[in-house]
């Protein structure tokens, strides 16, 4: 075990962040994703405004913040990739190293997601530079529509751009901690908040603000369901990059004197923030245009770019939003990327860039599958539609779930009061005994109704 000489505790093989506030930048860059920037706005805007957003921020911090402590805490105390990590730890605290299953979960759950996260991204970056190009500028709908079509219908261009993407991510995890990851998201997080911003300032001159606001915060209570409620939640746990080992892998670079509390916090309500400006970018433009504010993943690549056509500077306007929308995938690629770099790295004793190239690699060739069943593929079909979906599937409702409910589980009843205590909080105050409270009783009971209710059981 390597340790430091004089506290005995252990240290990463990978180096650590250099600030506090650049590990808030690394782990909000992995929760802020395309959920964040159209699927929060919807559900918030169907489920009830207001309502929703008052019972969604009470899970997000009775939930989401108590697993994602529980993921850094852990990280922080193996300092190894989330199987080495859960392994180590499996034995030290509960007699067992199997838990190291838990770790490769959630390493495997990161590629698969990659593999078809980096096709959507590579719709995304494609359609920067369709809008840049002026492209959008007075299609109708179906003109619109033909674009999307012939992207994603195309198994050389969503390929290409796919390829891309993974390119994109590859270099920058190739470089380490301290020159790739933090480098990046140094850049690629104030990047993302000043675009959003500028197009705030847009949505609200050029868009029916008014009608945003209260399609997103009028507290429609009649329309938060049990239904409702159940994807609040299911979004709490989602929305923050939790059990996929990815804030564990972050974690483990983490130095010791930072607050996890204090730092957990500052990235859930960075996340939260960033959804809520997400949604009002977006929903005074589809308002003043007349479009379905409820066309889910449409909304993105359909609805927005015909708004985008009719507005006055819509070309500039958008352009800055799909570069907006790929920064937002380029910073939760990476993380998902990270946990299997690491495990590679520490398993096969191979460098950095190697360990990139070839995880990169297979994440790109399996996702091909993703890419391909959007074409050639497309008639492929089983379970619960194309290969596509399958995946999504798979992670989202099952795999994610069940990682999330293991480490939570792992945290709160086999870690000891002094170790989790030790990482939390030294002196054991009541901060901590709420967060060993709901990481030992509301946090896997909440997990656990997520699960049911995505396998159907609700």
């Amino acid at each position: 075990m390597t340790a430091d000489s004089q506290s005995g505790r252990r240290t990463s093989l990978h180096g650590e962040w250099s600030s506090r506030f650049a590990f808030i930048l690394a782990v909000a860059g992995s929760a802020v994703g395309l959920g964040n920037v159209w699927k929060f706005p919807y559900i918030t805007g169907v489920y009830g405004g207001g309502a929703f957003v008052i019972f969604y921020l009470f899970c997000v911090f009775a939930i989401g913040l108590p697993i994602m402590m529980a993921e850094i805490l852990i990280g922080r105390r193996g300092r190894r990739n989330p199987v080495a990590t859960m392994s180590l730890l499996g034995e030290e605290e509960a007699g067992s190293s199997t838990w190291r299953f838990v770790g490769m979960l959630g390493v495997i759950t990161g590629v698969l997601i990659l593999s078809y996260y980096s096709v959507i991204a590579g719709w995304a970056f494609a359609y920067m530079w369709q809008g840049a190009a002026g492209n959008f500028t007075g299609l109708n709908a179906a003109a619109v529509g033909d674009i999307f079509a012939g992207l994603s219908e195309s198994a050389v261009m969503t390929g290409f751009w796919h390829t891309v993407f993974m390119g994109m991510t590859i270099v920058v995890v190739a470089k380490g901690v301290e020159r790739g990851l933090e480098k990046a998201v140094r850049v690629l997080m104030p990047a993302l908040i000043g675009l959003l911003l500028v197009l705030l300032g847009y949505s609200m001159v050029a868009g029916n603000f008014a009608a945003g606001l209260d399609f997103m915060f009028a507290p429609r209570f009649s329309e938060l369901t049990q239904e409702g409620a159940l994807v609040a939640l299911g979004h709490a746990f989602f929305t923050l990059s939790v059990g996929m080992g990815a804030v564990m892998a972050y974690g483990a670079y983490l130095p010791d004197e930072h607050s996890i509390a204090k730092t957990s916090m500052a990235i859930v309500a960075a996340d939260t923030a960033i959804a809520i400006l997400a949604g009002l970018v977006i929903f005074p433009i589809v308002f003043q245009n007349g479009l379905n504010p409820a066309s889910g993943p449409g909304l993105i690549f359909q609805s927005l770019p015909l708004a985008f056509g009719q507005l006055p500077g819509g070309q500039f306007v958008a352009a800055m939003f799909f570069l907006l929308l790929t920064f937002a995938a380029w910073t939760s690629a990476i993380s998902l990327m990270e946990p299997g770099v690491a495990w590679i790295i520490e398993s096969l004793k191979l460098s950095r860039p190697v360990a990139a190239w070839s995880m990169g690699g297979a994440i790109w060739l399996f996702g091909l599958l993703s890419v391909l069943s959007f074409n050639a593929l497309s008639e492929v079909t089983f379970l619960r539609g194309t290969i596509f979906a399958n995946i999504d599937f798979l992670t989202s409702n099952i795999m994610l779930p069940l990682g999330g409910f293991a480490i939570i589980c792992f945290a709160g009843w086999f870690m000891s009061h002094n170790s989790t205590a030790d990482e939390i909080d030294p002196e054991a105050g009541r901060g901590y005994r709420a967060w060993r409270f709901a990481a030992r009783y509301i946090a896997p009971i909440a997990v656990a109704m997520i699960f049911l209710n995505a396998i159907g059981v609700f």
